[in-house]
């Protein structure tokens, strides 16, 4: 969870972010860090994807909103197996962690808002047209995790064609 400043206050954001395509697939901001935060975040992501696989894990720090027992229930609701890194090592988030710096310095650090609306909205674009559908990641190709996740879609019709 990483926090932004317009001139009206702090504003907060959760995300949940796809490990194999690097997609941030759900995302929420708002001027609170409760739990709700996280669950929004959470339900855009099962929104966005639709039909699961039989096994999702969502691998968070130790935040107290990631670790309530309301994100314990929603997910276990929702059929989600949680994974918490250990206390102090930003290895286990690094995902999480590279995201949020990637975040800060190629948006964050260079805007100031007036309005929270204002930021809400910026930021919300920043993730789904640039940092989605534009951004190239070394990690998946040097092409942006919304191509990626259509050359796989395509693999696996073409191999379920031939099959």
């Amino acid at each position: 969870m990483a926090g932004t400043q317009a001139w009206q206050g702090w504003l907060y954001l959760a995300t949940v972010i796809d490990a194999h395509s690097r997609r941030v697939i759900g995302w929420a901001i708002d001027e609170h860090m409760r739990a709700d935060l996280v669950e929004d975040a959470l339900q855009m992501a099962i929104t966005l994807r639709g039909e699961r696989p039989a096994k999702v894990v969502f691998h968070a720090d130790r935040g107290t909103q990631y670790a309530s027992e309301q994100i314990s229930r929603f997910a276990d609701e929702n059929g989600i197996t949680r994974s918490m890194g250990r206390t102090g090592v930003c290895w286990d988030n690094a995902m999480a962690e590279s995201f949020f710096a990637t975040l800060k310095t190629e948006f964050y650090y260079r805007r100031v808002w007036s309005t929270k609306t204002g930021a809400k909205v910026a930021v919300g674009d920043w993730i789904e047209d640039r940092y989605n559908r534009r951004r190239r990641h070394s990690a998946i190709g040097q092409i942006s995790p919304v191509e990626f996740e259509m050359q796989h879609c395509n693999q696996t019709a073409d191999l379920q064609q031939a099959a």
